[in-house]
């Protein structure tokens, strides 16, 4: 299939306005539509929240009538099931459209191939996979919790230059500047969930929520904790909000963490500690898209090592601060290179004064 000059510039459109649910759809994709008629746009929309219209039937509401004979543009499959709302193929069916252009296929089993049969159905002429690259980095986390059935892991860390995320004392406050600070929460705020270690939390007591950025929902945070030594004074805690994953069933403990306003999970590995892998199936199994992750050395080189992470997000400082200091990792020696791990580079910038690098190790899903 072709697309016209049109095509691309209504899909473009469609993609800026699905950006703007980036935030707040989980554990919905991010999705926009577009309805042209004429080749003027005579309504658009985007979905907001879960609950709430999705992109196609709030599009199609601003129309009204003029959506007869139109043609949409859609960054996902039309959805042919009911769940909170009713099917958008329906509604695209009932309007009189033309012609839908959709980016790419709905992963969903409920959905994947559906829409489009019930657009045949009815003798609505349908293209997909215009600017489809952009719409699945749009819904990585989507795409993979309905391919993998777990989320994409994007672990971040400061660095310096030398890959140092702390001197020796553990002071690390502050390696990188106000920028990379801020691009840091921008991350957090479009995760479903932000995840960390007893570690951080006993050496930073940190609270882990969005605050730099504007965001109007805060994520899920997740402590991993194998032995529920998380204090109950510890600043994560504050607001609700969080689950605790352990190897230890303690009744009395977690009813200590309850009253606090977290929950806990307890998914032990044949080691003793929390089964990582099995931790992430459990968030994606609660709806959890994607997943932010910012821990110290030692549970970065845990999730590297059992596989977890798909991302890295690492923003290093202009500074040198010596072989004395922590590093990123906690990774076994090794013999060769043929044993080290190979990010590809998916984004490398400036922000401010640092440097942010964006690695891959696992493929776009």
């Amino acid at each position: 299939m072709t697309f016209s000059t049109i095509d691309h510039a209504m899909m473009a459109r469609a993609l800026q306005l699905a950006a703007r649910g980036l935030e707040t759809t989980t554990p919905n994709p991010r999705v926009g539509s577009v309805v042209v008629r004429d080749g003027r746009i005579v309504g658009e929309g985007w979905h907001e929240r879960a609950g709430s219209p999705h992109a196609e039937a709030a599009a199609l509401a601003a129309a009204s009538e003029a959506a007869r004979g139109a043609t949409v543009y859609i960054t996902l499959e039309p959805c042919a099931h009911y769940g909170h709302t009713p099917p958008c193929a329906e509604a695209l069916v009932r309007a009189g459209v033309a012609r839908v252009v959709a980016a790419m296929r709905d992963p969903n089993p409920k959905v994947s191939g559906r829409g489009f049969a019930l657009l045949d159905e009815h003798g609505i002429g349908w293209d997909c996979g215009l600017l489809e690259g952009e719409a699945r980095e749009l819904n990585i986390g989507y795409i993979s919790r309905m391919t993998r059935g777990r989320p994409w892991l994007r672990l971040k860390a400061a660095s310096t230059l030398d890959g140092k995320t702390a001197l020796g004392n553990g002071v690390s406050q502050w390696i990188t500047g106000a920028a990379a600070r801020r691009d840091g929460h921008r991350w957090r705020a479009r995760a479903c969930a932000v995840l960390t270690g007893y570690g951080t939390v006993r050496a930073d007591d940190p609270q882990l929520t969005v605050r730099d950025v504007p965001c109007s929902r805060q994520p899920l945070r997740v402590v991993v904790d194998g032995r529920l030594e998380t204090p109950l004074n510890a600043r994560i805690l504050e607001g609700g909000n969080v689950l605790i994953a352990s190897a230890v069933d303690d009744a009395a403990r977690h009813a200590e963490y309850a009253a606090r306003g977290a929950e806990i999970v307890v998914l032990p590995n044949d080691a003793g500690k929390v089964d990582l892998p099995a931790l992430l199936h459990e968030l994606a199994a609660r709806g959890i898209n994607e997943v932010h992750a910012e821990a110290g050395f030692k549970l970065n080189g845990s999730l590297l090592r059992e596989g977890c992470v798909d991302e890295l997000l690492l923003y290093m400082a202009p500074m040198l601060v010596g072989d004395a200091a922590q590093g990123i990792f906690n990774l076994a020696a090794m013999t060769g290179l043929d044993q080290a791990l190979r990010p590809t580079l998916h984004d490398v910038r400036r922000i401010g004064d640092d440097i942010r690098i964006i690695g891959r190790l696992s493929p776009l899903p």
